[in-house]
């Protein structure tokens, strides 16, 4: 039996029923991330003597006729750039390299509470930026449907590491879609919940108004687990709030009404991709769901604004990064102005000095008003299109990305080009809305194809009994690419 293939509700099930052990499941998948990841290269850093700890805690609870929590013994990954006690927070950077966290993050917290299977860290972006996983100082990581193409971004490493079996779950990060995209990309589910929903505490920041949090499996069902163990209100996360985790996949949602947004199906939209997302949605409107058509205009200027102010936040958060308190110090410096400008110099990568110019132009007192408060604004006439639309309709309906899979090295030297790859996900960061990515098919040279689901604040019942009843038209998503 491979267990590495098994979805988190039903290794649950089976350690419930002492069909296996903990230990098993622990065993099979290191044995799998053994004779996959020299091919994939996901992880940046294992974790294999704490998980096996962890797998004996579960075993001796079974053993002694203790109750199991719903995730207990389930294998999960960690983006590298969520905090683990004694595990590295390298944000995949030079700057970071040598540092171990002395904390854990909120969401890592609760993970270790229920004692979940930590396998590792996994591979992103540079400090989270980026759309392909090529910006990683240590690490180019592979789509696991074809080897010579990029598994998304940022949490590419996430993406990967489910899309191959390497751990049934994982926890990745969204700024402008950095779960949602690499999830398409890979053929895997990747929720993006509400800001708000998902401590924040822990997660080393990129732009703090849009960051959250998000979660990657094969089913609906292990992603509404996943997120009832992390969600929640949390003290160390002012913009953290309580919601109704109770039942995530009990709404009923026979006579939902979706939203088509006119905008996302447009120009730039890969052939192949348009015609499996609108098929989809024909086999919604199969079982009673009702289709509107609308508009949503001022997603033709979101990512102009994201990128200024995910920039500008950028800019200040990475600031702390001097080569003084911890990560990278230059060797070269003559006094302290020296040491702060060569240990950022050769510590950050292209991508992420970038952005941290760019962010640093808009913030300048000769620019801020030009920019940056132009890009707030349009922030809140976002938020408002979405508001109203959500008062005729009950979710939205779009394509996750505008095209599939791309070639390693093929958009690397082309910014405009690789920040299209964010152009369906943005907004939902900046309105702070809850979207989820559902494989919905593949393309004509069998990539898979993702389709977003995007919900009101808080409606995260919604947005998952939808996704549900997808999963159950589709067939189910947690079949496993050959490797």
């Amino acid at each position: 039996m491979n267990l590495y293939e098994k979805s988190a509700t039903k290794l649950s099930d089976l350690l419930k029923s002492k069909k296996v052990s903990a230990k098993e499941i622990c065993d099979d998948t290191f044995n799998r991330i053994k004779n996959v990841d020299s091919k994939i290269e996901c992880f940046l850093q294992l974790n294999e003597d704490d998980a096996r700890n962890t797998a004996k805690i579960v075993d001796e609870k079974i053993a002694k006729g203790e109750t199991l929590f719903p995730l207990e013994g389930v294998p999960i990954s960690i983006k590298d750039n969520i905090a683990v006690k004694g595990l590295q927070n390298t944000c995949a950077s030079k700057i970071l390299e040598n540092y171990i966290s002395p904390y854990d993050a909120t969401v890592t917290e609760k993970i270790k509470n229920n004692n979940m299977l930590i396998t590792g860290k996994v591979n992103l972006d540079e400090f989270a930026m980026g759309s392909s996983c090529e910006t990683s100082h240590y690490k180019i990581t592979k789509n696991p449907y074809d080897l010579e193409r990029v598994p998304g971004g940022s949490s590419g490493g996430s993406s990967a590491c489910v899309a191959s079996g390497q751990s049934t779950l994982s926890l990745g990060s969204d700024t402008g879609g950095s779960v949602r995209q690499p999830a398409a990309y890979c053929g895997v589910i990747g929720l993006k919940p509400t800001y708000g929903a998902v401590s924040r505490y822990g997660l080393t920041a990129f732009a703090s108004s849009l960051d959250q949090i998000g979660t990657f499996a094969r089913t609906v069902d292990d992603v509404a687990a996943l997120q009832t163990v992390i969600a929640g209100r949390d003290i160390m996360d002012a913009t953290s709030k309580e919601m109704d985790l109770s039942n995530l996949l009990g709404k009923n949602v026979d006579n939902i009404t979706i939203g088509v947004p006119d905008e996302y199906f447009g120009e730039g939209i890969n052939a192949d991709v348009k015609e499996k997302v609108l098929n989809s949605i024909k086999e919604l409107e199969k079982l009673g769901a009702k289709i509107k058509k609308i508009s949503l205009p001022m997603g033709q200027y979101a990512l102009s604004a994201y990128y200024i102010i995910a920039s500008a936040e950028a800019s200040s958060n990475l600031a702390k990064f001097d080569g003084v308190k911890y990560g990278y110090r230059t060797e070269n410096a003559e006094n302290i102005k020296d040491l702060f400008c060569k240990s950022r110099s050769e510590g950050f990568g292209d991508e992420v000095k970038k952005r941290i110019l760019l962010g640093t132009y808009v913030l300048s007192s000769s620019h801020y008003d030009e920019y940056y408060s132009r890009a707030k604004l349009l922030q809140k006439q976002i938020s408002d299109e979405y508001t109203k639309a959500f008062e005729e309709c009950d979710v939205l309906i779009t394509p996750t990305v505008p095209n599939t899979a791309f070639k390693i090295g093929e958009k690397i030297s082309n910014s405009v080009e690789m920040y299209l790859s964010d152009i369906c996900t943005v907004t939902t960061n900046i309105a702070g809305l809850p979207a989820i990515s559902l494989p919905c098919g593949f393309d004509s040279n069998g990539l898979p194809i993702g389709m977003q689901i995007i919900g009101p604040k808080f409606s995260e019942a919604t947005l998952l009994s939808t996704a549900k009843r997808y999963e159950n038209i589709y067939g189910g998503f947690n079949k496993l690419v050959q490797i």
